[in-house]
């Protein structure tokens, strides 16, 4: 046959109450690992938050730089669109040889033909005298 044991209610009184210490202990310990874990999340958000912030920031100043670029680029695009072509600057390439306008006379050189065409008149008249 089994041993029945029994215990006096100051024995139950005291299991109960190293019981109910110990549980609340445990609950202590645990209610301070969650505002240590409380705090670590506040610590941790503050800090995402400000990266979140700072990248933020940064991406603005990109689409800024991003925009700048783009207008900048259709800019050139536009000032190459002036630029003559290969075939324009031949048809000019062709006239400029055919006209040869290193052939063109100077004013001196004008003003020269025409003092010794002058000359040569003076000297005809002076010989038909």
């Amino acid at each position: 046959m089994a041993q029945e044991q029994t215990y006096s209610p100051e024995e139950v009184l005291f299991d109960v109450n190293s019981r109910v210490r110990s549980l609340e202990g445990k609950y202590n310990l645990l209610r301070d690992r969650v505002l240590i874990i409380n705090n670590n999340m506040i610590e941790e958000y503050k800090k995402v938050m400000g990266e979140i912030k700072f990248i933020d920031s940064e991406i603005k100043d990109i689409k800024g730089d991003v925009f700048k670029l783009k207008e900048s680029i259709r800019h050139l695009i536009q000032e190459v669109e002036l630029f003559a072509r290969k075939e324009d600057v031949q048809f000019l390439e062709k006239y400029i040889n055919l006209w040869n306008p290193m052939k063109f006379t100077t004013e001196e050189d004008v003003v020269k033909l025409i003092e010794i065409h002058n000359g040569k008149k003076e000297v005809v008249k002076e010989h038909a005298r």
